[in-house]
């Protein structure tokens, strides 16, 4: 499955009584429906997750799911510290629809977190996940940072398709990249390489079905090949032309200020607390990177490299909120212990992002 592009981790809405506000979420989640990122990740670091109920973080998977637009990737943040909770709650996101389940580093008995303890984890996981799986990686907040080494062994795993590599470190993602390089698999991509998911599939095949279309290799429709061979390598599933694009073990990084050294280690994209706040400004420097365009790249990697740096790696959370408060989303409050941001504080952010409007 491609995962490349940019992806914000969602925050989850509050009433000022500390429930989850259900229609903020919903329509935080329409409106990056509409953005250029190429899907979204539900109960990540940013969401809060940690802090959610069980019951809470089956509903927020559930009202995300619904809002999202069907074109859309999604990850579900799964990773619980056993691997049996962990692969309940994948379960129940597959059931869904969901198409990637998101798993953080267990870290709770951080001196029992050795590799064979990692290695039996994230292969139970994998093993039995009835979707593909990346690691998250997230030190700052877990206190244990999976070594490059490991993540390379376990990029052995057919399940195991990728990472989120949180720790801002951009010399291990090259190490992690170079380490995985020889891994090659096959993802469905759109006729323009955009992600193509089995739920995709199933929605494109079920409405070809109603309209009595069936799927024709395009080679087919072009007649005799003249003595060529011929080439399946376009499908049309409904109204969706398809075609297999080959990918190895895939990198996607969570710090927004690094995007773009990241991307020329090796990178295929990012899930970014800034871009919860600032899809856009995200997104044009992958794109401007994607084009080749370096100049253009670094110019927009520096116009947000402070702000990312001091809202989201300083501010956590109330600072993203706060963020999408100005920027025309819905933050709202955090949960405690996190307390809401003081006055100052609000003033810097607003100043921070006066020209990083979204």
């Amino acid at each position: 499955m491609l995962l490349h592009g940019i992806f914000p981790p969602i925050t989850t809405p509050f009433y000022p009584d500390g429930n989850v506000y259900f229609k903020k979420l919903e329509s935080n989640v329409e409106r990056y429906s509409r953005t250029p990122c190429a899907g979204i990740v539900v109960l990540g670091s940013t969401g809060e997750a940690i802090l959610l109920s069980d019951q809470e973080r089956r509903d927020v998977l559930k009202s995300a799911r619904e809002a999202t637009a069907p074109n859309k990737v999604l990850f579900a943040g799964t990773g619980i510290e056993s691997a049996i909770e962990t692969l309940r709650l994948t379960e129940y996101a597959a059931e869904l629809g969901y198409d990637v389940a998101m798993v953080r580093t267990p870290h709770y008995y951080k001196k029992q977190m050795q590799p064979p303890n990692i290695l039996a984890f994230y292969r139970t996981v994998a093993d039995r996940s009835p979707l593909p799986v990346i690691i998250y990686n997230f030190p700052q907040a877990t206190g244990y940072d999976i070594p490059a080494e490991l993540v390379i062994e376990l990029a052995e795993h057919p399940n195991l398709i990728g990472i989120k590599e949180s720790s801002g470190d951009v010399e291990k993602v090259r190490k992690m990249v170079e380490g995985t390089r020889h891994i090659r698999r096959s993802a469905t991509v759109t006729e323009t390489f955009e992600a193509v998911t089995p739920r995709m599939l199933t929605a494109a095949i079920a409405g070809s079905s109603t309209d009595g279309d069936e799927l024709v290799p395009v080679a087919a429709l072009a007649g005799p090949s003249l003595g060529k061979p011929s080439s399946a390598a376009v499908t049309i599933v409904g109204k969706m032309k398809t075609r297999p694009k080959e990918i190895g073990f895939q990198v996607l990084v969570g710090a927004a200020n690094k995007l773009h050294p990241s991307l020329d280690a090796g990178a295929v994209g990012a899930i970014l607390a800034f871009a919860c706040l600032a899809p856009t400004s995200c997104y044009e420097i992958y794109a401007a990177w994607k084009e080749g365009d370096a100049e253009l790249a670094r110019l927009k990697q520096d116009r947000i490299a402070a702000s990312a740096q001091r809202v989201v790696g300083e501010l956590g959370i109330p600072g993203v909120k706060y963020g999408m408060d100005f920027n025309g989303y819905f933050g709202g409050p955090a949960r405690l212990p996190l307390l809401p941001l003081i006055g100052e504080v609000k003033k810097e952010v607003e100043q921070l992002l006066a020209d990083i409007r979204n």
